[in-house]
């Protein structure tokens, strides 16, 4: 039986992102299942201070749905996906691979391989406090300031106001994103996103557990050009991996291109999907 693909989103992302890819996935004979974590998709929240003309005040303060959704929530939905397909390559971007690595942590037996394509697998530490290491000195966290919408503490989720007019806001997020791509890429792909994300990345109970989560064969797929989860910083989660199971270490690939781009142009990344699909037998 070939495997299902099972693709988990990032931060303000959500089941959309993965179209194109899993276009090519279905044109290489592959199945693919995209996953909207609680909270996102046609369950996220866009009120009508989001549309324009805009309303500052009213954004700023708006509830969402998000509000109150825990990374058990985000991993127990995840599970109960995988626990309807089978066999199973995870496959998680960005922010997603802190529910990846949970789910995987939770029930290893639902999971034939692990992908993480520039996504956080948290080992030593918290994921916030990867950001404050020296490999993750380059994003500048203050660059999205501008298009900070309301007191994340105030609202109980961090909402951004991707619809901003704000030149430098949007030049921010082009560098981070997808610097490689032409403008009217990355409105368009800017457009997918959201405004509200959960706030919890999890804590020290979260991170990878060898027993579980280290007995998943398990593929990183570094994105050389990425300048929002660094190269460095991807390095650094594979070489923390590895030292916490040396005997089942990251199948490493690497992809030329930014945060977005594997997306907006699937095609390298449908056929090394495919690529693992060959080499992942059933657990």
């Amino acid at each position: 039986m070939h495997p299902t693909f099972v693709l988990v989103h990032g931060a303000f992302a959500n089941s959309f992102s993965f179209a194109p890819l899993q276009a090519e996935l279905g044109l290489l004979g592959h199945r693919s299942v995209a996953v909207d974590l609680p909270g996102h998709g046609f369950r996220a929240t866009y009120t009508r201070a989001y549309q324009s003309p805009q309303d500052p005040a009213g954004l700023a303060t708006a509830p969402g749905s998000i509000k109150g959704v825990t990374l058990a929530d985000n991993a127990a939905h995840l599970i109960a996906i995988l626990e309807r397909n089978g066999p199973v390559i995870l496959v998680a971007h960005s922010r997603g691979g802190i529910t990846a690595t949970a789910a995987a942590n939770a029930r290893p037996d639902l999971i034939d391989r692990i992908v993480y394509v520039s996504a956080w697998c948290p080992v030593r530490l918290d994921v916030n406090d990867y950001y404050a290491e020296p490999e993750m000195a380059t994003v500048d966290p203050a660059a999205f300031a501008s298009a900070l919408a309301g007191n994340p503490a105030d609202l109980g989720l961090l909402r951004v106001n991707f619809r901003t007019a704000d030149p430098d806001a949007l030049a921010a997020f082009k560098s981070a994103f997808l610097a490689d791509g032409t403008d009217e890429e990355f409105l368009t792909f800017l457009n997918t996103f959201q405004p509200d994300e959960n706030l919890d990345v999890g804590t020290s109970a979260d991170r990878a557990q060898a027993a579980t989560w280290g007995s998943i064969p398990r593929t990183y797929v570094r994105l050389a050009d990425d300048a929002s989860l660094t190269p460095a910083a991807q390095d650094r989660l594979i070489r923390e991996g590895d030292e916490l199971t040396p005997d089942n270490p990251y199948d490493v690939r690497t992809l030329a291109g930014s945060h977005l781009k594997w997306l907006t142009d699937p095609a390298p990344a449908a056929r090394l999907l495919g690529e693992l699909a060959a080499i992942t037998p059933p657990r």
